[in-house]
């Protein structure tokens, strides 16, 4: 029998509190990046996959040693004229591809309980598909990446700081706190040089500007709580990170209390990694929007929020 609503949720939410509690972040990746790394993409639409399915991916990418950035279902592939490799016998049955969620738009007829009067009714149903690596691909070489001698790549901070004055946040430099006041709708950060690297600095800019976006985009702080908050801007940050191809630099230590608060949501609520990895989609495609024309669906469906009970 097919998974319920609930049960693939919840199969998904305890794949990611394993992970957690393993210390491993499958939005965090501390190296620099390629023309062929960044967000997880569909080969075909060359569209970012949103809501949950970027955390799914790089958990299995982190798991299996994969670099690029390219996914797609096994029939996508053929039609590029690629072939899926033979499942290595190291590998389980049905472990070779990556299941990821899709929402699908479903119509019903129901009748209102007070009136008696029939009415469309209109919901999201999930369903999990598989696509695979280009890494696990024949002939999918222009979308696998192509390691670099060490040293010989330097990270470009200027697609940052453009990201930064695009969007017309009041940034402020000084003092040694990190943080976005809503009362006055502004940002605080210590300068640049007080971080340990570059790559510090811009994540925590990134953050903060997550946090600035939560205005303008309806996200009520009080409603979803402060730990669904941080780790939306967190995800936020990581994810404007790998796009704009600037290193995740800080070490996990620092997000320890985060880390605690943001498994005591998961485990009390199935939904709350949705709903946050599907606001930091959002947040991080609002965000890009200043610098360049958003592009975010997957497989040509769009990912939504609502979770329907099964």
């Amino acid at each position: 029998m097919p998974l319920t609503q609930n049960e693939i949720r919840q199969q998904i939410t305890d794949k990611l509190i394993a992970a957690l509690e393993n210390n491993v972040m499958p939005w965090r990746r501390p190296w620099s990046r390629s023309e062929n790394t960044g967000r997880p993409a569909n080969v075909t639409s060359k569209r970012p996959y949103s809501g949950i399915n970027p955390l799914l991916l790089e958990l299995d990418s982190m798991k299996k040693g994969f670099h690029s950035r390219w996914w797609a279902t096994f029939q996508q592939w053929k039609e590029l004229g690629c072939c899926v490799m033979k499942r290595p016998d190291s590998v389980q049955q049905g472990q070779w591809g990556t299941a990821v969620v899709l929402f699908r738009p479903i119509e019903k007829k129901t009748i209102d309980a007070k009136t008696g009067d029939e009415k469309d009714d209109k919901f999201l149903l999930m369903r999990t598909f598989t696509v695979f690596n280009a890494d696990q691909v024949q002939g999918a070489e222009r979308f696998q990446v192509t390691e670099e001698p060490c040293g010989q790549r330097q990270p470009d901070f200027e697609p940052a700081e453009e990201l930064m004055r695009a969007t017309g946040a009041d940034i402020r430099h000084g003092g040694d706190q990190a943080f976005y006041s809503v009362a006055g709708d502004f940002i605080i950060l210590p300068n640049k040089q007080r971080f340990v690297t570059p790559g510090c600095y811009y994540e925590s800019a990134f953050h903060e500007l997550g946090h600035w976006s939560e205005p303008r985009l309806d996200f009520d702080r009080k409603a979803n709580g402060y730990a669904m908050g941080e780790l939306v801007a967190e995800m936020t940050a990581c994810y404007l990170a790998s796009e704009l191809d600037i290193p995740n630099g800080e070490s996990l230590e620092n997000h320890a209390a985060y880390l605690k608060s943001w498994l005591e949501g998961m485990r009390g609520d199935a939904s709350f990694i949705f709903r946050a990895s599907t606001m930091a989609a959002k947040t991080t495609d609002f965000l890009l929007g200043f610098v360049r024309e958003s592009n975010t669906e997957a497989e040509g469906i769009r990912e939504e929020p609502v979770l329907v009970a099964g």
